[in-house]
């Protein structure tokens, strides 16, 4: 296989630690977290206090100003042990940078400390029931009354949402400026008239809070307008190579661990009275993942090495999420049929894998919207 040599001895000494964390606070539990619905609160904070939040965030605002790689770093080792519940990421790698990079100075160093510790969760408020992938398309509104704007309507799918304490809101400020009309607002959990729904029953990722969100005249002041009013789609367009470099990196992570538990299992599972590895078929199979795997492997460091230059534009980063989430369903998929029936039992990781990846060629933007990303940068 080809080294990765992005990483470096720091990088691997964290890899080791934040390992050696799920395994000890993550891994033992997450069973009964999928019957929850949710992780443990708790899991934050220590997290927190293991340094695996926001570690990029500069340190006046209490991070480590680690680069990407130490989020990479997290997101690999969550994936290759299977703890799809755990929405760090999504706190770390796709909130904090909107507060970082567009936040006022009494934002920051309001907020970012308490991302960092786990103090607050976060989540992003994007989606609607009728509007999916198509942000323009957003219905809630936030209107300026005085020195508040008054914040009305819904979310769903929203991802940490049951757990959230502060939640950046996707809202029109004005209703016929199309994309031009969109601002961010940062919305705290406990704000009047700001309530979370229930948590969603999902096909996979059944430990990951998952929620509705409703906003009935909440109203917020002016100051948690987040950036510039009317700003807010090219926040969200400036934003996106680091999320879609995110899923990714959690797509391939999951197919390779996916790989390593169905080798594991053809060498000890017998068949006709061999092992179900010596079939021709099998080896074939496993031959075939491996090498996709690794093809996909080599493009995920290069769009990491691109985003630590800040070279990764949009339409990669759309290659990048739409080639290795139909690579990751499509491994996972073999997996289970050389599984056979166990590979549809849930008490199998494989089984739970193969669930928990079918979304990932939904959020972060459809693969059919990258494909049009992708078709109109040619």
């Amino acid at each position: 296989m080809i080294p990765r040599t992005l990483f470096s001895h720091e990088h691997e000494q964290f890899r080791e630690s934040v390992r050696k964390f799920f395994e000890q606070e993550a891994v033992p539990f997450h069973a009964q977290w999928e019957k929850d619905g949710h992780i443990d609160r708790a899991l934050w904070n220590k997290a927190g206090e293991a340094g695996m939040l926001c570690s990029h965030i500069p340190e006046e605002y209490g991070g480590m100003s680690a680069d990407f790689l130490y989020s990479a770093v997290v997101i690999e080792e969550q994936s290759r042990l299977g703890l799809s519940g755990v929405g760090f990421s999504l706190h770390s790698d796709i909130v904090a940078p909107y507060i970082l990079h567009y936040g006022s100075e009494e934002q920051k160093h309001k907020y970012l400390p308490k991302l960092v510790s786990g103090e607050l969760v976060t989540a992003i408020a994007m989606t609607e029931p009728g509007t999916g992938s198509d942000l323009q398309g957003v219905k809630t509104t936030a209107v300026l009354d005085g020195d508040e704007y008054v914040i009305n309507g819904s979310k769903t799918f929203i991802t940490n949402g049951f757990l959230a304490d502060l939640v950046i809101v996707v809202a029109k400020t004005d209703a016929k400026a199309g994309a031009k009309g969109i601002s961010l607002f940062l919305v705290e959990a406990n704000t009047p008239g700001f309530a979370k729904g229930k948590r969603l029953e999902k096909v996979g990722m059944k430990a990951q809070d998952t929620s509705e969100l409703f906003f009935q005249d909440v109203r917020v002041p002016k100051e948690n307008l987040l950036g510039k009013e009317g700003m807010g789609f090219v926040y969200l367009m400036q934003e996106l190579p680091q999320e879609r470099l995110t899923v990714g990196l959690l797509a391939i992570s999951s197919a390779e661990a996916a790989l390593e538990w169905t080798k594991d299992y053809t060498r000890e599972r017998k068949a006709f009275g061999r092992p179900v590895a010596d079939f021709q078929n099998t080896r074939f199979k496993l031959a075939e993942m491996a090498t996709e795997i690794q093809i996909g492997r080599v493009f995920v460091d290069r769009c990491l090495e691109l985003h630590l230059q800040k070279k990764l534009d949009v339409p990669t980063a759309a290659m990048l999420k739409y080639w290795s989430t139909d690579l990751q369903c499509k491994v996972i998929d073999e997996c289970v049929q050389l599984h056979g029936g166990y590979g549809y039992m849930l008490e199998y990781p494989i089984a739970r894998a193969w669930a928990d990846s079918r979304v990932q060629r939904i959020y972060a933007g459809t693969n059919e919207i990258m494909k049009e990303i992708i078709s109109r940068a040619l």
